[in-house]
């Protein structure tokens, strides 16, 4: 079946940069096996499914695959695939719900034909397991010196359950360089899918920061991890009261982007820039 293709790059204003997504418009129908081989086929961190919703109040399902299978939830997923949908019914302004497995999200989008500027109410935060600081830094390929004096690592979900790891400096998340065995022993047992590392500005209100995730074979860097954005904002707001939060993190990779954080309901909004590549069909 001949389907729509849009490829997107999300948390940036400009093509080639921010992180990557395809979405596959009109799939219902599509089984399991066929979207994550999909998934696996473009090469991407993530590659989104869009079906008819399921559940009330829904406007639209958004799957959600990895190559590694499917997740609940996921931010650049998320913005990407609204501004995706809304460009396709010719809207330049939507408010739209999503249906995901975390549950129902909210998503406003403005599109001027060239950009789009999308943000999302992430879920009310759930705090969880604190592994000690040395394990998440030796898993990360750094000593337990790197770790935040004051504020250690936690579980954190809005949607998705990252391990968010305040570092002491911007030099340790530059010689972050974790390895596949001690990612994977560290997230698994604590049912997180992201290991974030973050240098933390609390009086400028910015972070940088750089995100791994298991695939496969190995490990896959994010440029942009706008879940677990959001997951940071929460911590930081139980922790410190802080209320907005400029994330900046894909710099090591070449693909800078820029993720907007602000408190809002109790729970985390997370916003940021879009940009199409490109439009196409796939046979699937």
């Amino acid at each position: 079946m001949r389907r729509r293709l849009t490829w997107l790059d999300v948390f940036t204003a400009r093509p080639l940069a921010g992180n990557q997504l395809a979405v596959v418009h009109d799939a219902d129908g599509l089984d399991d096996e066929t979207m994550l081989a999909f998934a696996r086929e473009t090469r991407l961190s993530e590659t989104t499914f869009v079906q008819r919703a399921t559940q009330a109040g829904a406007d639209y399902r958004n799957r959600i695959f990895t190559a590694a299978g499917e997740i609940p939830f996921a931010g650049h997923p998320s913005l990407g695939t609204a501004v995706a949908i809304a460009r396709e019914h010719g809207l330049a302004e939507a408010s739209c719900v999503q249906q995901t497995h975390a549950g129902l999200q909210p998503i406003d989008v403005r599109h001027d034909g060239s950009t789009a500027h999308a943000s999302m109410l992430q879920e009310r935060p759930r705090f969880g397991a604190q592994p000690p600081p040395g394990d998440v830094m030796a898993a990360a390929g750094l000593t337990a010196a790197d770790a935040h004096p004051r504020m250690g690592p936690q579980v954190v979900s809005t949607g998705v359950a990252h391990v968010v790891a305040p570092l002491a400096a911007v030099t340790a998340l530059q010689r972050a360089a974790p390895s596949r065995p001690a990612l994977q022993a560290l997230l698994e047992p604590l049912g997180a899918v992201v290991l974030f590392l973050a240098a933390v500005d609390e009086q400028a209100g910015g972070a940088h920061a750089r995100g791994f995730f298991l695939d496969p074979l190995s490990i896959t860097e994010d440029p942009a991890t706008g879940s677990a954005a959001g997951t940071l904002l929460a911590y930081l707001h139980e922790r410190a009261g802080v209320e907005s939060l400029t994330v900046r993190q894909g710099a090591e990779m070449g693909r800078p982007s820029r993720m907007d954080c602000v408190w809002a309901d109790d729970r985390p909004r997370v916003s940021g820039d879009v940009v199409v590549v490109a439009d196409g069909h796939v046979l699937l």
